[in-house]
């Protein structure tokens, strides 16, 4: 019988996250995307932050009357996870066969998707940021209950690693939230569709395997780390924290105010008369340094559960390893062919891509 509640929970819990986003309070956003019907700017209704707190507040309060264990998500973890399996898979097809292909196979169209950035409900719900939206609070949720269940098997003996780690990620899902707006600026909302990949990468793997550093090492005991290992781990993720938030923030304000300095810097840039490339600041740093930036942060939330040698938790810092490298090369495509010559003089100013003065 838990087994098939489990498997039933992320069913529940998406439905619950999906009527709080479209019933609470939320915010338009204009954003950077066309709309290809009207050639306006698509807009946004967003309310994430708002929907994951009202989340945790229900996981608390149904954890603190006793209907719900704390730490139910980490019990059921194995069949959760195959349910959340069948939602991506099932979401991810009807997706893809309503729409028309691409002019790829059916396979490469099934992965990478078909439709650019389907809304629905007159703008209500737009079909990325709901995805992420249900990806970050179930991960959230994750988190938190493995947490939980670290505490009760633990008590007392608990590793102070296991908190700054589930800290970090919750601040991580916090902050993303709380920017929701800048992310319309991002890669994933103007060059990439909605099939596979975003569909089942945010219903299964984002809430899922970004849990994996707590999700493997909970049931451990304390490793009693030195006093500073807990300091070491939160300099790393706010390094990146530094880099990545920075570099968003500082394109976003470009983006809607191309005079407007940001943190003291003034925007340097090269232009062919039509279009314009920033070239300093974070970007001077290197093209793709809000990358850096996420993997420092992922390694840091992977040192600081206090198991250095075991190779669960660095499969995550890993992960944006496999994913944002090849993703710059195919963003440097992709640009080379749409800026030319412009290009060309951008990365004879820019010359890493990633780390600065490595590569």
């Amino acid at each position: 019988m838990i087994e098939v509640m489990g498997f039933l929970t992320p069913f529940i819990v998406y439905l619950c996250i999906t009527l709080l986003h479209f019933f609470l309070p939320g915010r338009w956003v204009v954003g950077y995307v066309d709309n290809p019907n009207t050639g306006q700017k698509l807009r946004y209704r967003l309310n994430g932050r708002l929907v994951l707190l009202a989340s945790i507040g229900l996981w608390y309060t149904l954890g603190y009357l006793g209907w719900v264990s704390w730490g139910w998500l980490y019990e059921v973890r194995w069949s959760s996870l195959a349910g959340a399996c069948v939602i991506g898979l099932v979401y991810s097809l009807a997706s893809v066969l309503p729409y028309p292909s691409t002019g790829r196979s059916f396979p490469v169209d099934f992965f990478l998707g078909r439709p650019e950035n389907p809304q629905f409900r007159d703008g209500h719900i737009d079909a990325k940021m709901w995805l992420y939206l249900i990806g970050a609070v179930m991960l959230a949720l994750n988190v938190l209950s493995f947490a939980a269940h670290h505490h009760l098997t633990y008590g007392n003996e608990s590793s102070a690693g296991i908190f700054v780690s589930a800290a970090l990620i919750i601040y991580f899902i916090l902050d993303y939230l709380t920017f929701e707006k800048v992310h319309l600026y991002t890669y994933d909302i103007f060059a990439e569709r909605v099939g596979f990949k975003l569909g089942w990468g945010c219903l299964t793997f984002y809430p899922y395997f970004y849990a994996i550093a707590l999700w493997s090492t909970v049931d451990l005991p304390n490793p009693e780390q030195p006093v500073w290992w807990p300091y070491l781990s939160v300099g790393l993720f706010f390094m990146g924290w530094c880099l990545a938030r920075g570099a968003n923030m500082q394109k976003f304000y470009f983006k809607i105010q191309p005079d407007k300095s940001f943190l003291g810097i003034t925007p340097e840039t090269v232009t062919d008369g039509e279009r314009t490339l920033l070239v300093n600041g974070f970007w001077g740093l290197s093209r793709h340094i809000n990358y850096l930036g996420e993997i420092l942060m992922a390694s840091g939330i992977a040192l600081a559960v206090g198991y250095p040698g075991a190779i669960w938790p660095w499969l995550y810092p890993l992960y944006y390893v496999v994913l944002l490298f090849p993703r710059e090369r195919d963003d440097d495509r992709r640009c080379a062919a749409k800026y030319g010559p412009l290009w060309q003089e951008y990365t004879s100013r820019v010359k890493h891509r990633i780390i600065p003065y490595i590569y």
